[in-house]
């Protein structure tokens, strides 16, 4: 998985937790809302000055973004699924979530 996706996921999960639209965080850091969407997509990288002011603005360590203190496999196709798994898991809702947790919790026991 890219840095840019892996970035942008970070993002989308940073701006979610804080109750933010993609509108709100892009006036905040005077970015354009399509920007915001283009960098959560791994469409396009944000400047080094535009990652300081998305951390300030979300009240999280720039590293945050980069994937900082997550926990990657070593390579191979389970951490490929692992991490797209985790991409797609991040783009959910808060009610989106609940159900998938129970939903693992019924599968795994």
């Amino acid at each position: 998985m890219s840095l840019a996706i892996i970035f942008g996921t970070n993002l989308r999960h940073h701006r979610k937790l804080k109750g933010m639209t993609q509108s709100a965080l892009a006036d905040q850091v005077s970015l354009s809302t399509e920007m915001i969407s283009k960098i959560e997509r791994g469409v396009a990288s944000p400047s080094f000055a535009n990652i300081e002011k998305l951390s300030e603005v979300l009240e999280i360590p720039e590293v945050a973004l980069f994937g900082g203190g997550l926990f990657f496999a070593a390579g191979g196709d389970r951490s490929q699924l692992l991490s797209k798994i985790q991409s797609k898991i991040s783009r959910l809702s808060n009610e989106q979530l609940v159900r998938v947790d129970k939903i693992l919790a019924a599968f795994i026991g």
